[in-house]
């Protein structure tokens, strides 16, 4: 349990990373001022980890604290996420991805997850393929299964047992390969490291109920979202439909944090929201800017969709299917 008795007795903070390129230190701002809209006047401090400090914008340095890392200090890929133990504060710790953004107050994150030294939102699972085979490596390790989870939020009271959890992590990193875990985008994945950590060092997960976190690569049938109003839903069609997602449980969710994992941040609703954001924070909302969010992001974006969706089978008659470009977030 928590060495903390009550809210007043433990700090809470939301730490994100960003390293590497002036893209992720970008998304990262997007991420801190959504928390701002909503949070701010609470007692949360948000941290943001870089080494790219020079790319901060300059709206951010009043209420966003700075922990410089060196580059390459903890790691490329999904790494330093394996680290949260040597950059949270004392008391409650919320890492949450660069590319989320915020939709509410986080306080009730705070209270569902306090007590926990690490955790996350998901469930259990024993069997099947999540990155190797699920049932082989517990019977491996002697565990009856193991959390799953998006690694967009991870939760955390630093003291012994955290740096115990996160001591294992990167100790079964070394040896991911041999586990028979497989590889995400050919680099070792934080999420099934710190599964196995966590489940041998006996730390549970928050049982996913669809108000903290969702994506919409869980949520296939589509979203919507309105970060000034705090609107937002995303929604998993019911089966048969063949976008239905059968191992998400939800039909319909609304969370306060959305995740928007891969190439989602290059997508018109996000682009969008982060454009009414940055003119919300800085009071110049207003008609004309909402006209141009429509006019300079959204309308065109949905124009592009809509022509290669009706020209692809005409270019894959006579191209063939093109390569997937590689993400620049890679």
């Amino acid at each position: 349990m928590s060495p903390f008795n009550t809210a007043h007795d433990s700090p809470r903070n939301i730490l994100t990373i960003a390293t590497g390129k002036k893209l992720y230190v970008d998304i990262a701002a997007n991420l801190a001022r959504s928390f701002w809209l909503w949070n701010a006047g609470t007692n949360i401090t948000f941290y943001l980890a870089t080494d790219q400090p020079q790319y901060i914008p300059a709206d951010l340095k009043a209420f966003v604290k700075i922990i410089l890392i060196q580059p390459g200090e903890l790691g490329e890929g999904f790494s330093p996420k394996l680290h949260l133990d040597k950059l949270a504060p004392a008391g409650q710790t919320l890492f949450i991805d660069s590319d989320c953004l915020v939709f509410g107050k986080l306080d009730f994150v705070f209270e569902i997850f306090k007590g926990h030294a690490v955790s996350v939102i998901g469930n259990y699972i024993s069997k099947g393929e999540w990155f190797g085979d699920i049932q082989k490596i517990c019977v491996q390790y002697n565990v009856p299964h193991l959390p799953k989870f998006n690694g967009g939020i991870y939760y955390l009271e630093n003291g012994p047992v955290a740096k115990e959890v996160y001591s294992t992590a990167r100790e079964f990193e070394k040896i991911y390969d041999e586990i028979g875990f497989v590889r995400l985008r050919n680099r070792p994945n934080d999420e099934v490291l710190m599964a196995l950590a966590m489940q041998m060092h006996g730390q549970a997960p928050v049982i996913d109920d669809g108000t903290i976190m969702s994506d919409p690569q869980s949520c296939p049938g589509g979203y919507k979202m309105d970060i000034v109003s705090g609107e937002r839903w995303l929604v998993n069609p019911p089966a048969p439909n063949p976008r239905h997602q059968a191992w998400y449980p939800f039909e319909k969710v609304s969370p306060v944090i959305v995740h928007f994992l891969g190439y989602y941040t290059s997508h018109y609703p996000y682009k969008r929201e982060v454009y009414r954001l940055i003119k919300k924070m800085a009071n110049k909302l207003n008609w004309v800017t909402e006209v141009v969010t429509l006019v300079k992001i959204e309308y065109p974006e949905r124009f592009k969709v809509k022509l290669k969706n009706a020209l692809r089978p005409v270019y894959h008659f006579f191209f063939h299917v093109r390569k997937i470009k590689q993400s620049e977030r890679l």
